[in-house]
């Protein structure tokens, strides 16, 4: 097994309702057996490359390839001093991947045929519109979107309180404007408004529309997000930042769609038990960033809303990976090649090393 780090400056200074970023980290995790490698990773700190090497590899090394699931329950206990959460979390979630890809590979079956699709693609929605584009910016990537034939798209409010509100529902009558009245149209606030403000931008959203509103506030707040669910006939989603099955057992009361990320829920492993828990709660996924690793899972998962085509992710994928496939009429058909699809092309990662 081996771990590596990459950082990728963005393509323009991106930044949502409670933080700002120039850069993006990948971390790699490559995991080979009788001369196959599979590959998985997150997004996140050079730190996970740390846990991945010194916590993870020595329970993993030397197990049988086809014993996914037992590497998983090791892993897992390996972490029990550690922390499942956060960077802990992240590893694991790579390392998982990376196993489900290198037994599709051995097996020489794509991914999604080994997991048992029961979609033949995947709808995706454009997700980027940060708040630190100007008019302009967010006009060419909406209709960027639009004209790919993605109907679906989302863009960033949450910067507080009184006439930033009023940026933020100005942005929103912007983008209803660009993408036109057959287009869904989503919001993420990333937790950054309070209950209060959360229902008052709320009622004001139906005037455009929008249909998804996002972490209107702090995905820990569950009682908050039952509030603004209940104040609205917008769907309340949340869940990105789970880690573990009982986070999202838990978040399945408060929301009208679970969100669910591959590369921190626990991997391909975790992410379809959890959406077995959404089911249970009659709940359908959408799948969080990251939509290379997302396909195959996600074309597995029954109760499937959609996937997030993110601009940092699909320009990340684009860039370091061969095989990344093309929205067409708004969704996306995973690879049919062995494994997930994807190859990593380690020159063109190089110059971003970081550990």
């Amino acid at each position: 097994m081996r771990a590596s780090a990459y950082t990728i400056p963005t393509d323009a200074p991106d930044g949502d309702g409670t933080f700002a970023w120039d850069s993006t980290t990948l971390v790699l995790v490559e995991v080979s057996a009788d001369g196959v490698t599979g590959t998985g990773w997150t997004y996140g700190s050079p730190a996970c490359a740390t846990v991945v090497i010194g916590d993870l590899a020595k329970v993993v090394a030397g197990r049988d390839p086809m014993d996914v699931a037992g590497s998983w329950n090791a892993m897992r206990s390996a972490l029990r001093n550690i922390g499942r959460p956060g960077v802990a979390g992240m590893a694991l979630s790579a390392v998982d991947c990376a196993l489900w890809d290198l037994k599709a590979r051995l097996l020489g079956l794509p991914l999604h045929r080994l997991l048992g699709e029961v979609h033949d693609s995947v709808p995706v929605y454009g997700s980027g519109g940060f708040t630190t584009y100007d008019e302009r910016q967010l006009a060419d990537q909406l209709s960027g979107w639009v004209g790919q034939g993605i109907p679906r798209v989302k863009i960033k409010i949450g910067e507080s309180s009184g006439a930033v509100e009023d940026r933020d529902l100005a942005r929103v009558a912007q983008a209803r404007e660009v993408v036109g009245q057959r287009s869904e149209l989503y919001v993420d606030a990333n937790g950054g408004y309070t209950v209060g403000q959360a229902c008052r931008v709320a009622s004001r959203l139906a005037e455009y529309d929008v249909t998804w509103f996002e972490e209107p506030v702090s995905s820990d707040d569950l009682a908050g997000l039952r509030v603004v669910r209940d104040h609205t006939g917008i769907d309340v989603t949340a869940g990105e930042y789970g880690y573990d099955l009982v986070y999202f057992a838990r978040m399945c009361g408060s929301v009208d769609c679970l969100q669910a990320d591959v590369t921190r829920c626990g991997g391909i492993t975790e992410l379809l038990r959890v959406a077995a828990v959404a089911e249970a709660h009659g709940l359908e996924v959408s799948g969080h960033c990251a939509p290379g690793l997302h396909l195959a899972a996600l074309s597995a998962v029954p109760n499937l809303r959609h996937l997030e085509w993110f601009h940092d992710h699909t320009r990340i994928e684009s860039m370091l990976f061969d095989g990344l496939p093309t929205p067409i009429d708004g969704a996306v058909t995973p690879p049919d090649s062995p494994g997930h699809g994807l190859t990593w092309r380690p020159s063109a990662a190089a110059a971003y090393r970081v550990a």
